[in-house]
């Protein structure tokens, strides 16, 4: 309806139950109205109608959105009424000498009932009726609080939505039994599975938004125990500054249930590390290289070069930059392989870069098990072709990006990126380059991940492939891999290896339960199967080996390794004889020279 339209329907309605509402204050007291009654009670009525039309307009009576009317629009129909309730008594005063008290008080409560009534009936009729007529599923609130309390009120009112609060829980002994916006507080967190059966929940809102990654594992293994999908109301900043709705829910994330907090930066440090610098990032086009390229423009550097192989990744976060920081530093996507050594040493030469990140790297286990030759051209040749570029042309910091398979490493991948840690390690002690390696786990999301396998394999149906039941990794996301690299540079002494304590590492097969109920479906419905360990893959992974523990924290949740001595000929053997060995025994050498070099004199 238009506002014209419904302006004339709301002033017609009005000037009835004005004229109604008097007449029947008249009839009350004075049945057989006389002729002096007649005509005051006209005046009155005349007066009624002009001035509760005028105080309407004073108040907004007419723009008011009445199926969503709450105290507010009520008070302010009080006003309109009493106000020109005033008005007619005046007039009655200046006009009789006398004001008709019972008439107008009469008026005044038939005025409050007939327009307090029409304006609420409205909302009466979509809160019962209309919802009534929309099938809604019953919805389970996780936190009583502000947010919670946000939430409730939001879908009580959106006609649109498809959940129904139907009860709270929360941890707060002085909330248990309380009703807000009628939907009762039934107990804390650990009682979500009694209430979810007992109140035909459907779903399961999470309203905490503040709420640390150990209190949401700990309430999302309550909600795992239900059939109920379980979600996650947005941030509070994010409702307030308009990027979402209250009701904008998103599903309950791999990365909510790791347990801990995320790592956060000491952005001081970093920033003079960064702003105002040439950064030159291998493997840019990668899922951590990407992200080390997006953080780093967050700092404001001079120049920023995204090195890779792959022309098609390399377009994609170029592009990515360009659009968001093109006019605020220089942006050079390069096309070029690590293991080209003249290429690179191009490259390093022309742009001198302060900062050098190398993520360019094979990362597939047991994809290089049967390529060994190939993992060390790549981890280990470019790593030393990258690094003695830095050395020759003054870069200050260098930071490699290696992993916790790099520690006792039982497989090719593991062992060419040990190997590329002494490269560096040994460059760093006559280099006035420092020189720096930071352990990963595996890296939430990131390209070879667990967590897009699964979610193809819980699309087509399933089911699950996991290697062992007991398997266990530690796991990040690519954020924090991100950050603990920049971290890491910002740290750098020289010969340094940083590793991120990221908690109690995690079985596999758990992983794999908890996504397919966070894609909505049962363990029954999809099913795990277990494929037996793959070819160099350990049953666990460390960050740090005996000999390389070092018990104090640098940072926060960052800790730094030891030196451990090795012998840099033997290194140097396998990078000058490589290519004259078989693969049989490339993958011997580079197993023994990551571990016990003194099995290496047997080969």
């Amino acid at each position: 309806m238009s506002y014209s339209k419904r302006l004339s329907l709301l002033v017609g309605l009005d000037s009835l139950i004005v004229l109604f509402s008097i007449y029947i204050g008249y009839f009350i007291l004075d049945p057989y109205i006389s002729f002096y009654s007649l005509k005051m009670m006209i005046i009155s009525s005349i007066t009624l109608v002009v001035s509760h039309h005028m105080f309407a307009f004073i108040y907004r009576l007419y723009n008011k959105s009445w199926q969503y009317a709450s105290v507010g629009e009520l008070l302010a129909i009080l006003k309109a009424i009493t106000l020109s309730i005033a008005v007619a008594a005046v007039v009655q005063y200046i006009l009789n000498g006398d004001i008709y008290m019972r008439v107008l008080f009469i008026t005044w409560l038939l005025h409050m009932c007939l327009i307090g009534g029409s304006r609420f009936s409205w909302r009466m009729v979509r809160d019962r009726y209309i919802k009534s007529q929309v099938e809604r599923k019953n919805a389970l609130i996780v936190g009583a609080g502000s947010a919670g309390t946000m939430l409730v009120r939001q879908l009580l009112k959106n006609n649109d939505s498809e959940l129904h609060p139907v009860a709270f829980v929360d941890d707060d002994l002085a909330k248990q039994k309380l009703q807000i916006y009628g939907v009762t507080v039934l107990g804390k967190t650990e009682k979500i599975p009694e209430i979810v059966e007992s109140e035909n929940i459907d779903h399961i809102i999470i309203a905490i938004p503040s709420l640390s990654k150990t209190e949401i594992q700990k309430i999302y293994q309550e909600c795992s125990k239900t059939k109920a999908k379980t979600k996650i109301m947005p941030m509070i900043e994010d409702i307030i500054t308009g990027k979402v709705s209250v009701n904008q829910f998103r599903d309950v994330q791999v990365e909510d249930l790791l347990g801990r907090d995320p790592v956060e930066l000491d952005i001081q440090s970093i920033s003079n590390k960064l702003t105002d610098k040439t950064i030159l990032v291998t493997g840019a086009g990668g899922s951590i290289g990407s992200e080390i390229c997006r953080q780093v423009s967050r700092f404001n550097p001079k120049k920023l070069m995204l090195l890779g192989h792959g022309e098609n990744s390399i377009y994609t976060i170029d592009m990515e930059l360009r659009n968001r920081y093109q006019n605020h530093f220089e942006i050079i996507p390069i096309i070029a392989d690590v293991q080209d050594r003249h290429r690179i040493f191009d490259v390093v030469e022309a742009h001198k870069p302060d900062v050098i990140y190398h993520a360019a790297a094979h990362k597939h286990v047991p994809l290089m098990e049967y390529n060994p030759r190939e993992a060390v051209k790549n981890n280990v040749l470019g790593t030393k072709n990258v690094a003695e570029a830095a050395d020759t042309f003054g870069v200050k910091t260098f930071v490699l990006v290696s992993t916790d398979k790099a520690v006792n490493p039982t497989n090719v991948m593991g062992s060419t990126k040990r190997i590329a840690e002494m490269v560096i390690q040994e460059l760093n002690k006559n280099s006035q380059t420092n020189f720096v390696a930071v352990r990963f786990g595996n890296v939430l999301g990131s390209r070879g991940s667990v967590i897009p396998l699964f979610k193809k394999q819980i699309q087509a149906g399933g089911p699950v492939t996991v290697t062992h039941p007991d398997m266990t990794r530690y796991f990040m996301t690519i954020p924090e891999a991100s950050r603990l690299v920049m971290q890491a540079g910002a740290l750098a002494q020289g010969g340094e290896i940083f590793v991120l304590d990221m908690g109690e590492p995690v079985k596999i097969v758990d992983l794999a339960k908890n996504l397919i109920k966070l894609s909505g479906y049962t363990e029954e419905e999809i099913g795990i199967k277990f494929a037996g360990i793959r070819p160099g893959e350990k049953m666990f992974e460390e960050l740090l080996s005996e000999n390389e523990v070092h018990s104090e924290a640098v940072f926060p949740k960052i800790f730094i390794g030891k030196t451990v001595a090795f012998d840099y000929s033997l290194v140097a053997n396998l990078i000058n004889n490589y290519d004259t060995y078989d693969i049989e025994y490339i993958r011997k050498y580079v197993l023994g020279l990551a571990n016990k070099q003194e099995d290496l004199v047997k080969l």
